[in-house]
């Protein structure tokens, strides 16, 4: 699954019955639990990168990127904006992005 095929199922999943989706049921819940959930998901990710386990580091990942999309989803910003946005980075090194801040 590619992360537009997992945004297209964020984004479709908003209407579900929270009954029956997490997707639903996390939304249903509000941004700031979407983003409560992530932040759980990103140090779990990070415990496990510390810890050097690979499978499990990857697992954890493949979390975060979701529960992300649905953080954002949950204020209206798509896939499509994180892009744009990375796109309007290309080119610049993050030492120059940073201090641009």
């Amino acid at each position: 699954m590619s992360l537009h095929d997992l945004a297209r199922a964020v984004e479709a999943r908003r209407s579900a019955d929270p009954d029956g989706s997490w997707t639903a049921r996390l939304l249903a819940k509000g941004p700031e639990k979407c983003a409560e959930k992530f932040g759980e998901e990103a140090i779990e990710a990070v415990i496990e990168a510390v810890k050097g386990d690979r499978a499990r580091l990857t697992s954890e990942a493949a979390d975060v990127l979701y529960h992300l999309l649905v953080m954002c989803a949950a204020r209206d910003v798509t896939l499509a904006d994180i892009e744009a946005e990375l796109a309007r980075r290309a080119g610049t090194s993050g030492i120059e992005e940073k201090a641009a801040r």
